[in-house]
Parts: C-alpha cells; structure tokens; sequence
C-alpha cells in the first residue's frame, strides 16, 4: 500500500482533482503510460499502477474529437486507477477533470519531463515498497563504505563508532538499524526517526552526534558494504591471520561480506575498522594484499 499524501509530497505533485482514497493498493514499483489504452487496447493493462500522461499522449488526446476523447476516457477511468498524473506543466481537458473525479482518481500534474518523473516516482515506489527488516547494530560511512558494526551487547559497538566519528567519519544509525532491500543485491540502512542521530554510551548516557561534532557527522541513510562483527577475544580460536579467503553472510537474502573482528583490551578498533574499510576498498579494485604475499612466495619457492 501506498500512502496518497505521502507520494504527493514526496514528488512535490500539484493536486488537479483529489480523490477520497487515503492509499493506494500498489504493490509493484512501477508506472503506466496508457497511449495504448487510450487507442482502445486493455489486454494486460495494469490498471492499479499510477498512470502517467507526458506529451505524446495528450497529443493523441488532443487530436480526438471531444465526443471520441470522452468515450475514451470514460472507458479508461473505468477501470478506477489510483491516480492519473500529467507532465510537463499540461493542462487536463474538462472532461479529463470530470471523468477523474466521477471515478475517484486522484488527478496530478508535475512540471518535470516524463523520462524525469517515471525515474523519481519508480525510485520513490521501490523505496516504499522495498522489503525491510530491523537489525541491532551499528552503521557508520567509514571512506564512503556502509560498514555495519555488529556484535553482543556491550562488546563496544557505540564506542568503537563514536571513535570512527570523532575521526572525521559519519554516524547513520547506532544500535537499532532499518534495513530496506532496495535492489536484488542492495541494502539501504537507517535510523529509526524517534533515535535519529543519537547513540547511547554506557556510563555517559544518550548523547547526539548531530549537536556535537556538527551536521557533517551524520548521514540520514546509507548503503550497507561490509559487516564488522566483534566479538570477545577468544584464546583458543583461529582467527584468520592472512585474508586469503573472503567471508560473507546474508541479509534479507543479501550476500554482504563479513569481517569478525576480536575485541581485547589495547585494541585500536575504529583504526583496525578503517583499515578493514580500506582494505576491502582495494579488493573491489582487484588489489589483494593477501594474494600478492602468496604470489611472492610462491616466485621464491618456484
């Protein structure tokens, strides 16, 4: 579902012919351009998608003589779309207006351009729409990477990412982290509104990041590149010493690569997290440093 008002301000839309319908029942992020429908084709018409009018179709509307633009209108708004919205700055016919507010259509208008409009509206609907989940954790952009700082309660998640902000890098969401899947192989990640660039750190209390090291500290949302997961360092454990091999796990059937990182007294994390950032940064770019250490050896042993 999709809420009208929110989708009219959100794509600033000039409201023509309002419709008593509070949302929407739109369940695909996409839009119809009805030229066919308004030629008398309604095979396969999506008729529950927003239906967008840009030149070409008011054009053909135009050349139709008002009994025949009427008629064809009348049989389109039939089908009762949510909302009709017209580009360019154009105007609607007064039977276009009539037959909007007959069938309870919302009737819009937009001054952008259609290829304009149906790229921000596709993108607005596909953020709505976008699968979601809320994790625990913390995300901050370390060099312009999501990383999402994972681990148990009280392992230093908060600090190791108030460390990373007081560094010069950005603060999006500490502790609860909404997760919207915004592609087949892409996350968005923000904060809740109500705890929106704030972070709680134990004996301090709440402290906002915003009104402390100023608006550059904080993003609003932030793709989700790599996970740091700490952990309590364990003596017995092997950890991975070289990098030879990558590590992932999956979120919302996201592969996203994954780090653990162990936590011990005197153990620079945020620098060790920047690191990690860069690192993985230079793998993207087809650089290893594991892989060229094992080449070496491999030339000394050859």
């Amino acid at each position: 579902m999709i809420n009208a008002q929110s989708f009219i301000k959100a794509l600033d839309l000039q409201v023509l012919s309002p419709s008593s319908q509070k949302e929407w029942d739109i369940h695909a992020a996409e839009l119809n351009r009805p030229g066919l429908q308004f030629v008398g084709f309604y095979e396969h018409f999506p008729h529950d998608w927003p239906q967008v009018v840009g030149l070409t179709e008011m054009s053909y509307l135009e050349s139709l003589t008002d009994d025949v633009r009427r008629a064809r209108l009348e049989a389109f708004f039939a089908y009762r779309v949510p909302c009709m919205i017209i580009c360019r700055g154009m105007m609607p016919s007064p039977d276009m207006m009539e037959l909007a507010a007959k069938y309870d259509a919302a009737l819009l208008r937009t001054h952008l351009v259609t290829t304009r409009f149906v790229a921000s509206a596709m993108n607005y609907l596909n953020r709505c729409l976008a699968p979601r989940a809320t994790l625990h954790g913390v995300l901050v952009d370390v060099y312009g990477m999501g990383v999402l700082i994972t681990g148990e309660s009280g392992v230093g998640k908060s600090e190791a990412a108030l460390e990373l902000v007081r560094r010069g890098h950005q603060l999006v969401a500490d502790d609860v982290v909404d997760v919207c899947r915004i592609t087949e192989n892409r996350l968005i990640g923000e904060a809740p509104e109500m705890v929106r660039h704030l972070m709680e750190i134990r004996g301090i209390g709440i402290i906002d990041i915003k009104a402390m090291y100023g608006i550059s500290a904080v993003l609003t949302s932030k793709t989700i590149d790599m996970i740091i997961h700490l952990e309590p360092w364990k003596e017995k454990k092997a950890y991975d010493r070289l990098g030879l091999t990558d590590d992932f796990t999956t979120i919302m059937d996201v592969r996203v690569p994954q780090v653990v990182l162990p936590v011990r007294p005197g153990r620079n994390v945020a620098v060790v997290i920047e690191v990690a950032a860069r690192n993985y940064s230079l793998k993207q770019m087809g650089y290893s440093a594991a892989q060229e250490l094992d080449k070496r050896l491999s030339s000394q042993m050859g």
